[in-house]
């Protein structure tokens, strides 16, 4: 598996977070809308599989494919530049400011929604024989989820839109794991092994992904779901952008850069008394 020692790969996450800020607004886009659109294809096809297997956990088992696919080839999601671009200005990199961070979360999330909205209307030409048929079974499955993940939480009021900050943490919690379980490894193996055990748990906990939810959510609203564009925005998308970036930011890059790369020095170990008999 070639495996990494933490210190070693912190340093390697701290080198790709002062790459992401320093990419050319082009390079940032075409890796953003890859990814974005890679990402929206693997959720439908874990869906597809739920449907046709009633089995919940063989679509979470099957889901990461898509993840470890759109790291490998190097493209760019927003819950994991979430985590790698705080990282170099925590480290002080040269160039590194917290604009240009913000720039690169701009450009991530443009990226990613056009990519996902773009799958999200091919998949809705799949699922409707070009919108000349009712939703298939997958399809009528979508739209049902853009319902109740939006005006089944508004259904709570406040409470609801806690509970989908929370699970926006919860998800980049595990989703920027995946993101360190890239860096963890030299093997092609050892990183998939490492990215699959995270991205499958926060898929089949139906944890928050705003990036999964940039095709979720059109797709439903494509395919006859009853809510609205404000919907979605307000009862899903913002609170988990906003969760998935404190999250990312305080359980995963937070730790690991306070524990591995600004490591407290060892306590010192005193000499023992000695007592001299009388």
């Amino acid at each position: 598996m070639s495996y990494l020692a933490p210190a070693e790969f912190v340093t390697k996450l701290i080198d790709a977070g002062e790459s992401k800020i320093m990419m050319s607004t082009k390079d940032t886009l075409v890796r953003a809308y890859m990814a974005g659109a890679t990402l929206a294809l693997a959720a439908a096809f874990a869906v597809t599989i739920n449907v046709q297997t009633g089995q919940p956990l063989a679509g979470a088992i099957l889901f990461p494919v898509g993840f470890c696919m759109l790291y490998l080839l190097g493209y760019d999601l927003l819950t994991g530049v979430f985590v790698l671009a705080p990282l170099a200005m925590w480290d002080k990199r040269p160039g590194c400011t917290w604009r240009g961070v913000f720039r690169n979360w701009g450009l991530v999330f443009t990226g990613n929604f056009a990519g996902a909205l773009t799958t999200a209307f091919l998949m809705a030409i799949y699922f409707t024989n070009g919108f000349s048929t009712p939703p298939s079974e997958v399809g009528a499955k979508l739209a049902g989820t853009g319902v109740a993940r939006t005006l089944g939480y508004a259904e709570f009021g406040a409470a609801g839109w806690m509970t989908i900050f929370v699970r926006g943490m919860l998800c980049n919690w595990m989703v920027s794991t995946g993101v360190v379980g890239a860096q963890i490894s030299t093997s092609v193996s050892g990183k998939v092994i490492a990215m699959w055990m995270p991205i499958m748990l926060f898929f089949y906990m139906v944890f928050e992904h705003s990036v999964v939810n940039m095709f979720l959510f059109p797709t439903a609203l494509m395919l006859g779901g009853d809510f609205t564009v404000g919907d979605y925005f307000w009862w899903n998308e913002v609170p988990t952008v906003l969760g998935n970036l404190v999250g990312g930011v305080t359980f995963t890059g937070l730790m690991l850069y306070s524990t591995h790369a600004r490591t407290s020095p060892k306590r010192s170990v005193g000499k023992p008394d000695i007592k001299i008999a009388a």
